[in-house]
């Protein structure tokens, strides 16, 4: 008599990968390199402030990261390019019985500036996510990057009582260590509530970006107001500016308005708003 065949449960899952490159053609930013695989695309790119600065629109067409999902996107900014990587809308990491991940990997040449100025991720009660980021940036590269964060849906009555929200990144330039971060939170975790984690705000966002400013402009960004608690800081080569609020339109809104403060004083152009944040 045959032995009964074993059964394998199979959980569906995405495995995509986007990977970019960019260039400068005397005057302007051209993509250089475009290679998708599985669900994740960007758009035609835009030139909405000029063609030096190459604008493309992330899309994830699924929608949602579920358990299982992994996203890996490499972009590299050639010497003296200028790229600028948003979304149309927020991320949304999906209840699952197994972690999800996202690997984001970007390089920036000698002269080049990127902006990664993504719309906010919510990571639903129960979603195990798990994102790697790391930035290499070459000789005088200029960076600025974002991220808001939304544990749970409070607007539905929803805690993040179960589930875990896992971050780690690395900022180098030249190979030397410039940012140094890891960050875990787990449902229920007395972090949520103390008032040496999030104080009960279910919202927190980051901004970096390289550069150093003088204290006038330090004190101007630290006036502005802010819908929770914010606050700024000058660290050796790189501004450091931090955010905990209860809606992530708040906290968008004050990320937008340091931006307009700090992208003419350490990118060189005033601050143009996507149109697809306006959508």
């Amino acid at each position: 008599m045959n032995a009964p065949v074993p059964v394998t449960l199979f959980t569906p899952s995405w495995h995509a990968e986007l990977e970019l490159g960019y260039g400068r053609d005397g005057e302007t930013t051209r993509p250089t390199l475009r290679r998708h695989k599985g669900p994740l695309r960007v758009q035609k790119h835009l030139y909405g402030e000029g063609p030096e600065v190459c604008q493309h629109i992330i899309v994830h067409p699924p929608g949602g990261i579920a358990g299982g999902d992994r996203l890996d996107i490499a972009a590299t900014v050639g010497a003296n390019a200028w790229a600028q990587l948003t979304s149309p809308g927020a991320a949304k990491w999906y209840r699952a019985k197994g972690p999800a991940y996202q690997q984001l990997e970007l390089k920036v040449g000698a002269g080049a500036t990127l902006e990664w100025l993504p719309q906010e991720t919510i990571v639903y009660c129960g979603a195990q996510a798990e994102l790697s980021t790391r930035i290499d940036l070459e000789g005088d590269a200029r960076l600025c990057y974002w991220d808001i964060v939304a544990l749970g849906r409070p607007a539905s009555g929803e805690r993040f009582n179960t589930g875990h929200f896992q971050a780690h990144m690395d900022i180098r330039r030249d190979g030397q260590l410039l940012w140094h971060e890891r960050q875990r939170i787990t449902g229920s975790d007395g972090l949520l509530d103390s008032p040496i984690g999030l104080a009960g705000q279910s919202v927190f966002a980051t901004l970096l970006i390289s550069g150093e400013i003088d204290n006038e402009l330090l004190e101007r960004c630290r006036e502005l107001p802010c819908q929770g608690r914010g606050d700024l800081s000058q660290l050796p080569g790189l501004i450091v500016a931090r955010c905990l609020s209860t809606e992530t339109l708040h906290a968008r809104a004050w990320l937008i308005e340091l931006w307009r403060l700090l992208r003419p004083a350490l990118l060189g152009r005033a601050a143009v708003p996507p149109r697809i944040w306006s959508t």
